[in-house]
């Protein structure tokens, strides 16, 4: 592993040319650089701060260990190509000991809507049906219509749409399961739930599965994206990281160092170096430069082409691409360590709570639980639990507080939380042990995002995923990874993302 850099240290470009720098060690950006150095490229990943993962990362306080974000995971399968997070730590020969979740989340709605959704799905299927028997049928199409889709992703390697070689063998391969996908390419999940579904509470119940992570409603969800969640969450199942969600990016780049690449820590990037256009290196903020023959951000595209390049020299496709999109709202986190007979036997891990429907979209309106100590105890001292509770917040309510004002409107946020937590967990308050509260301005000091936001989301109903820019941008020798590149949001998302942009870049490079 690098040192930091020392201020003011110049690099001369001839002695560090590397094939590929990726900016920010996201699980996009490792897995980019994960299977760039297992195809032999020369790779450095430079990350701001102490440790790898971002969103994905943790942080210890007191005896517990936290994950930064939550700790549903996709991707830890054994079957199909749709595994990705396996794959990727297959690729650079290292692993990890998973937990599986028997339940991926149960849910606490309006009009006393209690239910799970069970690994089995016909279990799921009969529960949501029990509350919506006259819907039979439409549920059963619609959640197989995801199915359509899943089956159809999950018989092919996941590489980079960008490249024509690569989508002419997969179509070969599989002609079927490809003329399938652009069928559902324009389409959103929306549309394809109100072809089948038509009482009003039960829809809402679908855009409630879509939005718990894409952070939208089902007209706005692209089907290919529920096709991937409702479905591998019965196939591939919910699989927690024994030690955290943090340990997968550590894997990473244990494996990524392993495989000849390295990763440079305390490193922020200032600036994307161009010459003629394009782009050749990077400098960092104590003024030292280094190029590369490939330049990869996996920072958000605001921090990519308003920072990092100068904002008005931003090409013609990123001004259209934000007449599409815009920034989601950020997280107001509380991190909770609680007295273990706070839960009582049989608690499931995840849960989402809401109260009123026409809230789910509003600020402390749905309310998303992590409970990783009850899939891994090693996580938090003997006798006590992890409760991580985070709902949507905008920057703008927390900008330019004192001090004083600040830490105030932070405990007065975290106790409206707690208070509505307790109809779940009774006696949470009087159980508590530790507690931090982490705002949008801690995802933007921390995980350096634009407005702490969680990723982009469409501004208006678009044609599914067709508005998603791939990972080459309209600057050469530049590319993009991560949640605001296909095929969006959540860790196998981005996962999928990082193949994508490995496998055009390794192209590119003629590995």
């Amino acid at each position: 592993m690098l040192a930091a850099p020392q201020p003011q240290q110049k690099s001369d470009r001839s002695n560090h040319l590397f094939d590929a720098i990726i900016i920010g060690s996201g699980i996009g950006g490792l897995v980019t650089a994960t299977q760039l150095a297992a195809k032999g490229a020369k790779v450095l990943v430079l990350e701001s701060y102490l440790i790898p993962g971002g969103s994905a990362g943790y942080f210890e306080r007191e005896g517990y260990r936290f994950d930064v974000g939550a700790s549903m995971i996709f991707g830890f399968g054994t079957k199909g190509t749709t595994n990705l997070l396996t794959r990727a730590l297959d690729a650079v020969n290292v692993s990890i000991e998973t937990i599986a979740d028997p339940v991926s989340v149960r849910y606490h709605l309006p009009a006393g809507l209690e239910l799970k959704v069970h690994k089995d799905y016909e279990k799921y299927l009969q529960e949501l049906t029990a509350y919506f028997p006259h819907e039979r049928q439409g549920i059963r199409k619609f959640y197989d219509e995801c199915w359509k889709v899943f089956n159809c992703l999950n018989v092919m390697e996941l590489l980079s749409l960008e490249e024509p070689q690569y989508l002419a063998r997969v179509f070969l391969q599989h002609p079927l399961a490809c003329l399938g996908l652009v069928q559902y390419l324009p389409q959103n999940a929306g549309d394809i739930a109100r072809r089948y579904i038509k009482d009003p509470q039960l829809l809402k119940f679908i855009d409630m599965e879509c939005y718990f992570w894409s952070v939208v409603p089902a007209e706005k969800t692209p089907m290919i994206n529920a096709g991937m969640v409702f479905s591998d969450r019965h196939y591939g199942g919910i699989n927690y990281p024994k030690g955290g969600v943090g340990q997968i990016a550590q894997k990473l780049v244990d494996g990524l160092e392993k495989a000849g690449g390295q990763i440079q820590y305390k490193a922020r990037v200032k600036k994307i170096i161009t010459e003629k256009g394009k782009a050749i290196g990077v400098e960092l903020a104590n003024g030292k430069a280094i190029f590369a023959k490939r330049i990869i951000s996996n920072a958000t595209r605001w921090d990519t082409f308003e920072k990092l390049l100068p904002a008005d020299e931003m090409p013609t496709a990123e001004k259209k691409w934000r007449q599409r999109y815009e920034k989601s709202p950020s997280f107001l986190s509380l991190h909770l360590g609680v007295e273990a007979s706070v839960l009582p036997p049989g608690t499931d891990c995840h849960h989402i709570l809401l109260e009123d429907w026409d809230k789910m979209e509003a600020t402390e309106g749905t309310v998303l639980v992590s409970i990783p100590t009850l899939l891994d105890p090693d996580l938090a001292p003997e006798g006590y639990h992890i409760i991580h509770a985070f709902t949507p917040s905008w920057i703008q309510e927390w900008e330019g507080l004192p001090a004083k004002e600040y830490e105030e409107k932070k405990e007065a946020a975290a106790g409206r939380i707690i208070e509505r937590l307790e109809k779940i967990f009774p006696g949470l308050d009087a159980g508590l042990d530790y507690m931090e509260v982490g705002t949008a301005r801690s995802h933007r000091r921390f995980l350096g995002r634009e407005d702490g936001t969680y990723g982009p989301i469409p501004k208006r109903k678009l044609m599914g995923l067709l508005g998603m820019p791939f990972n080459r941008t309209s600057i050469p020798g530049l590319y993009c990874v991560g949640d605001s590149t296909f095929p969006g949001q959540g860790l196998n998302a981005v996962a999928f993302s990082g193949f994508a942009c490995a496998h055009r870049v390794a192209v590119d490079l003629g590995l």
